[in-house]
C-alpha cells in the first residue's frame, strides 16, 4: 500500500478515486507522564513520555487509514494529511486524525 501526502503516485497513474477517507486514535496521558512531563518543562528539554505517545498515536492513525483503504481494494492513499487535537475537559487527550483519498492505480 502506497501511503503519500502528494496527490499522485510518481511513474503510476490513478485510474480510479475510490473515497475519502479516514484514521483515527484516541490516546489518553496518564498522571505519571504529566507529572514527567511538568519537570521536564521546569528544567528544560524534551518530553519523551509525550514524544512517545504522540508517536504510537499517528503511528496508529495511519495503520486505521490503511486498514480502511485495503478493504475498499485501493492500491494507494493521496494526499494524507494528519490532525492533530486535544480532548477532554482538562486536555488529557490527544486525537490524532489521518485523512486522504483511496485510489487504484493503473
Amino acid at each position: 500500500m502506497i501511503v503519500t501526502t502528494t496527490h499522485s503516485v510518481e511513474g503510476r497513474q490513478i485510474t480510479e478515486y475510490l473515497r475519502v477517507i479516514a484514521g483515527e486514535t484516541v490516546a489518553g496521558i496518564n498522571m505519571f507522564k504529566d507529572i514527567g512531563a511538568g519537570l521536564r518543562n521546569l528544567v528544560g528539554g524534551r518530553a519523551g513520555s509525550y514524544e512517545g505517545e504522540l508517536i504510537q498515536a499517528r503511528e496508529n492513525a495511519l495503520a486505521e487509514l490503511v486498514n480502511r483503504a485495503m478493504e475498499l481494494g485501493a492500491d494507494a492513499v493521496v494526499g494524507v494529511e494528519l490532525d492533530y487535537s486535544s480532548l477532554g475537559q482538562a486536555n488529557d487527550m490527544l486525537m490524532v486524525t489521518a485523512t486522504g483519498t483511496a485510489v487504484r492505480l493503473g
